[in-house]
């Protein structure tokens, strides 16, 4: 009994389904295989084996169920005879109407098979096979000769602009899909499409470059990626140039649907008519084995259905509640088989398409997020690599997005300001009041755009904003706004500073001219009078001419400052020990300034600057100077501290501090225009030539005074990449 069991379970319907499968498959190629001259003497002796192999196992299933069924109806076992007479009747009805269908589709494809080969259908096939081709060619050859006359005008352009201007004309003329210029290694030099989307035009393939370059012309009939057939034709053009290879000009231009479909058709009906032309008698008989089997395995396989067709009832079912708890659990990409089209088979329907709605619903779902984060993810990428200033500010007046770049420009960070009010930021950032107080403005005002130029106060000084704003109307209850913002202070310096040249430099030319002959006139006037007058007009004279050669002396070295002022700066850059510099430089002002006290604060091992020692000489001499006279007569502390920037590494930072007065808030702003001076006796252009000296070392120059009093002067100068440290080491800071 136990054997008994174990047979049952192993020829169960699980088996029987894979092994019908199976069959059903190896029928389908067999009777491909019949049919398919490729396959016929590779695979067809195989697939009868298999199908034999498979139908004798079909049999021996049958026999053993319908033993099982008999052994039943002699045991008398409960359902057995109705189970038996079912099966009988079944047989029955499928018997007869296989053995009619068989009969009749023998003597049919006998029949069949014979009338599909007559001589006049044959030379049908090739007559129209030939009318074809000829249609065809001619076409081509009406394409080549058109192409060489639009090669003919193509030659005669004379600028690129003609090449596509004519590109576009000839394409249009011709209705051509495409017509484009190659050079012969494939460069595309101009190129005329109808399909507006397409930006690059096809290029030739070497097959084509090749053809050309034998002198031959490219006329092929191809076949398109999506259907249909289009005509390349490439013909080769000689260059515009002296020693240029030449050039290609090729058009694509599909053939009409129609033309290909035909030609598609009688292609395919000449090949397959020849194939069966060969096949033909073992056609014949590979059609009535392959039907033989296949009535054979569908007449084994309707008794097994029979057999186990309660079972199959109750598979939907199962299916069904296997199918709703993985749906309970999450799996909504849960499908079940459709076995029938009665009830059980709509249901069983329905619950693919409530899985299938659910499990689209949910990929759009999380498509829109990943699309929401990627869009997101590209625009902060686009704001992080602006040099701009962008912000951008909702209905409420509240921060919502901002840029690396605004921070760098406003030395703020932003970040903590975000979902902030403007009036919550003015308070925190009285710095940047100026450019909150336009933006509130802006929002406030009925325009949708907005321009304006503002000053803050930054910590490196007053800065100039160039500032752009746009209302973001619709996107919110409530209009917010962007903010594009620019630091436009070194281009205002920059032209201030060109202006001022000029006007040294005229100034320079007008003022110098008239002073030699003035000079000259009081020395003759002296020379001439001075003994020739009393005593008393001798002193007035004397006094007069020498207080006009003093004059004139000084207005000489103004004339001279203001001509330093407008020429260029010449620079002569060599590797430079910054510390060493400074140290000659200090060592001859010791000696004379001593109501000044001196001291150091240099950074070991820096490294070397490329600069003009001469112009850093003139600009350290002069910034001592400077500080002297701002400490005046009771003297004071002078602290010279070099180092490297701790926020980049490649500057290195040179600062003069002294405890003096500092510098006149009114004149900090503009401290480095010509002119500005807090000095009786200064020509206001010393600051101004020290600026443009670092700057033409690629460096920059700034001025500040101390929380606690005194002004100090910051110079940054770019070090020299990978070059060591300075000439020696020495003490950090000494007196």
């Amino acid at each position: 009994m136990a054997s008994h069991s174990m047979i049952s379970r192993l020829l169960g319907p699980g088996f029987t389904l894979l092994l019908s499968a199976f069959l059903l498959i190896a029928s389908v190629l067999l009777s491909r295989a019949a049919g398919n001259d490729e396959l016929f003497g590779d695979f067809y002796s195989a697939l009868i084996l298999l199908n034999v192999i498979g139908i004798s196992l079909l049999a021996l299933m049958s026999a053993f169920q319908i033993w099982r069924l008999i052994g039943q109806f002699r045991a008398k076992v409960l359902g057995s005879r109705l189970t038996l007479r079912f099966v009988g009747a079944f047989a029955v009805l499928a018997l007869i109407p296989l053995a009619v269908v068989y009969y009749f589709a023998v003597q049919f494809l006998s029949r069949g098979i014979d009338s599909w080969f007559d001589v006049q259908i044959e030379q049908a096939l090739d007559d129209a096979l030939l009318l074809g081709r000829s249609s065809l060619e001619s076409i081509k050859l009406d394409v080549v000769d058109q192409l060489r006359d639009d090669a003919d005008n193509i030659q005669r352009a004379e600028s690129n602009f003609e090449v596509f201007q004519l590109l576009d004309e000839l394409r249009q003329a011709n209705d051509f899909e495409e017509m484009s210029l190659h050079s012969m290694s494939g460069e595309i030099l101009a190129s005329s499409s109808r399909d507006s989307i397409s930006l690059i035009p096809d290029v030739p393939d070497e097959r084509v470059i090749r053809q050309l370059r034998q002198g031959k012309v490219y006329s092929e009939i191809e076949p398109i990626a999506g259907g249909g057939l289009q005509l390349r034709v490439a013909i080769r053009m000689a260059g515009r140039q002296v020693g240029e290879i030449g050039r290609v000009l090729q058009i694509l231009n599909p053939l009409p649907l129609r033309y290909s479909r035909l030609a598609e058709s009688v292609e395919s009906a000449s090949a397959e008519y020849e194939k069966l032309q060969y096949l033909r008698r073992p056609l014949t008989f590979s059609f009535v084995l392959t039907l033989s089997l296949v009535t054979l395995m569908t007449l084994l396989i309707a008794l097994l259905i029979a057999i186990y067709l309660a079972r199959r009832l109750v598979a939907p079912l199962r299916d069904l509640a296997e199918g709703t708890q993985a749906v309970a659990q999450g799996d909504y990409g849960k499908q079940l088989p459709v076995t029938s089209g009665d009830e059980l088979g709509v249901l069983v329907s329905s619950f693919n398409r409530m899985t299938q709605e659910i499990s689209s619903a949910q990929t759009a779902v999380r498509n829109s997020q990943f699309e929401a984060e990627k869009q997101s993810a590209y625009l902060e990428t686009v704001l992080a690599h602006l040099s701009a200033g962008v912000m951008s500010f909702d209905g409420a007046r509240q921060l919502r997005t901002h840029n690396a770049a605004a921070e760098r420009i406003l030395h703020t960070l932003l970040g903590t300001f975000v979902e902030s009010s403007i009036a919550e930021m003015i308070k925190a950032l009285p710095t940047v009041e100026p450019l909150l107080n336009m933006i509130d403005q802006g929002i406030s005002d009925d325009v949708s755009e907005w321009q304006k130029e503002i000053s803050i106060n930054s910590p490196l000084g007053q800065q100039t904003l160039v500032c752009s704003g746009t209302k973001l109307s619709g996107v919110e209850t409530e209009s917010g706004c962007v903010v594009v913002f620019d630091d436009a202070t070194t281009l205002i310096k920059a032209q201030r500073d060109a202006a001022w040249g000029e006007v040294a430099r005229r100034l320079a030319h007008e003022i110098k001219n008239p002073l030699t002959p003035i000079q000259l006139s009081a020395e003759r006037i002296r020379r001439r009078y001075l003994d020739k007058v009393e005593k008393d007009d001798r002193e007035i004279l004397d006094r007069a001419t020498r207080t006009i050669t003093q004059q004139v002396e000084s207005m000489k070295s103004m004339v001279n400052a203001f001509s330093d002022y407008a020429q260029p700066v010449i620079s002569r850059p060599k590797r430079l020990d910054i510390n060493t510099l400074i140290r000659d430089i200090t060592e001859l002002h010791i000696a004379h300034l001593t109501r000044i006290r001196f001291l150091f604060d240099l950074a070991d091992d820096l490294p070397l600057v490329m600069t003009d020692p001469a112009g850093i000489r003139q600009v350290l001499n002069n910034l001592i100077i400077n500080a002297s006279d701002a400490l005046g007569d009771k003297g004071g502390e002078l602290k010279l501290r070099t180092r490297i920037d701790p926020v980049k590494d490649n500057l290195l930072v040179l600062e003069l501090q002294d405890n003096g007065p500092g510098f006149p808030a009114e004149l900090l702003d503009r401290i480095f225009e010509p002119y500005v001076t807090t000095k009786t006796s200064g020509s206001g252009l010393g600051l101004p030539i020290s600026r443009r000296i670092i700057e033409e070392n690629s460096g920059t120059m700034r001025a500040a005074n101390l929380p606690k009093g005194g002004a100090v002067v910051i110079i940054q100068l770019p070090v020299t990449p990978s070059q060591g440290t300075s000439i020696d080491k020495r003490q950090g800071k000494r007196e």
